[in-house]
Formats: structure tokens, sequence, C-alpha cells
């Protein structure tokens, strides 16, 4: 069977990214396809799962990494592509808007998030991207500019970590793109703000040590779907896609240690699970041939020109 075929047969939530990002299908069977999200398979069973007043697992975060919580579904269905003009998933997003509160920072409204900024960038991206952007989002914009370190990343650990975090970073800079692109006229300091953002990445290769070169960390290298808050390579240089403009050559690196990670069969291994209880699981098990990575792969490399690596 070939690659595509079998990216195919999975979840409308994978199948309409395979087309718009592989095939390069028509924007009108695009959309159809990625309209089955909310109707059907894991998109539906996730909104299902909500209850009346807006949780999901009666908690906004997750207490002990549990990740049935609004955070982390609302994470997930922005991954699927949960179309935020769909009346179902407009009515989810509203209940999370008029009921959900973070019970240990002064019951703050949800989409004006805490005071992590790994927690801020999620939140941040998840409401500009389910159409919640406004005096929420203005006061997690602000906090992320008061809070950005001297070498230009984030750190949840600051101010007593003077460092940025690989995690903390991407985490930002993946929320301040998502708003950018949702607010005309977005201020210029928001870009601004991701690419020195993004620059602290670059300049590490997406995984070295700027001081030795050697790897940061070895989860850099795991490649696992949902990534939650934790790092790695592949969800960095899908960002890095994701946020356009031409390739920079400091990507090599990190494109080459996913290349080195493909099976021989032109697929790419789920890696192992980040901890924390699910709803369910929407990858394959550890070391199985996993969809997501291999879409998450083929379009990483696609955009980034690896001639050799055409889809089969």
């Amino acid at each position: 069977m070939q690659v595509t075929e079998w990216l195919l047969e999975s979840d409308p939530s994978l199948r309409w990214q395979v087309m718009r990002d592989l095939l390069d299908e028509p924007a009108s069977a695009v959309a159809a396809e990625r309209r089955r999200v909310a109707h059907d398979g894991w998109g539906a069973t996730l909104l299902a799962l909500q209850d009346e007043r807006g949780y999901w697992g009666g908690d906004e975060y997750g207490e002990d990494g549990d990740r049935r919580s609004v955070m982390w579904t609302l994470a997930l269905l922005r991954r699927l592509g949960a179309d935020p003009r769909d009346p179902a998933v407009a009515a989810a997003v509203g209940r999370v808007r008029d009921g959900v509160t973070w019970r240990y920072w002064d019951d703050l409204p949800y989409f004006h998030g805490e005071v992590e900024p790994c927690v801020n960038g999620g939140v941040l991206a998840q409401g500009a991207y389910f159409g919640e952007d406004g005096a929420g989002s203005d006061r997690i914009v602000a906090r992320l500019f008061e809070e950005q370190l001297d070498d230009g990343g984030w750190n949840c650990e600051a101010p007593e970590s003077k460092r940025s975090s690989f995690d903390t970073t991407l985490c930002v800079v993946e929320g301040l793109l998502e708003y950018e692109r949702a607010v005309p006229g977005a201020p210029g300091e928001v870009a601004r703000a991701r690419r020195r953002g993004e620059e602290y990445l670059l300049e590490r290769s997406l995984f070295r040590r700027l001081s030795t070169g050697d790897v940061v960390e070895n989860r850099y290298l795991n490649f696992s779907f949902p990534p939650y808050w934790f790092y790695d390579v592949l969800r960095a240089l899908d960002h890095f896609r994701d946020a356009g403009g031409p390739f920079d050559p400091r990507l090599e690196h990190a494109v080459e240690a996913v290349v080195g990670r493909r099976g021989e069969d032109g697929r790419w291994a789920a890696g192992i699970p980040w901890p924390g209880e699910t709803y369910f699981d929407v990858d394959a098990p550890e070391g199985e041939p996993s969809r997501w990575n291999t879409l998450r792969a083929l379009r990483v490399l696609r955009w980034a020109g690896a001639a050799d690596q055409h889809l089969p």
C-alpha cells in the first residue's frame, strides 16, 4: 500500500490535512472533509464528552497530568482541525467562554489565561483559533511581552531561571502565530516577539546546546502525538512550516534527525506517549507506524524541499 493511501484510511481529522498538505486537493474537497471532524470520529467524540458547564473532565487544566480537561481537549480539537464555524464547535467553545474559569487564579475566565507562559501560549492559540480573541487575548499578549527573556524565549520558571525553555518557548510562539492570523492589524510587536522566540530555537538548530552543540534533551527526539506541552523537533519543524516563509538552513540538522527516523516502509513510528490520562488514543502504540508522525514529517520535508523524500 502506498503511504498516502494508508494515511487516507483514517479519521477525517487526519484525512483533510493529508488532502491539503500532501495531495493539493481542491479547497472545496478539503473543506468538505474538514467539516466532518465535528460530526464523525475523534472530534465528534470529544465534543460529546463536554458537560453542560463547559468542562471536560471537570477541570480547566488537569490535576497530576490528567489530560481529560478543557485545556488539553481544546488543544487536541485545534490540532485535529475542528472548524470553529461549525455550530457544534461554536456551541462547545461558547460554553467554555461562559462557564469555565481558572479556580486557582482568581476565577479568571478561561480565555483570559493564568500566569504560566507555557499555559498562556496554549490558551492564546485556542482563543485565536476558535474566535475568542479579545480582552482575554490582549491580557495574555501583554503578559508574554513582559515575560520574554533576554535570550529571546520564555520559561515558566522565570524569573528564577534566566534561561529560556524549549518547551515554553514553542508553546508561546505557536500562540503568537495563531493570534497574528486571527487579529487583523495585530501590532507589529507581536510578530517581533514571535520571531525573537523562533530565533532562540533556530540558533540552537532546534535541539542543540548553543555552547557545545550537544543534544539538549533526548526527549526532544521523541515524536509523540498529541504533543501536549512537551517540546520535540518534529513539532518545532511543523511550527516553522506553518509559519511559512523560506526554509532556514539552520533547520537542516533537525530535518536530518526526522529523516533518520523514517522506516524502510516510508513511514514513521509512534514515539513514547507523554504521561497523563486521556479519553482515548488518537495515535498508534509506541513503535507502531504512526499516521500523525508520518503526515507531519512528510509535510515538513515537502516544505523543506528535501528532494529525496518525495511522496511515494
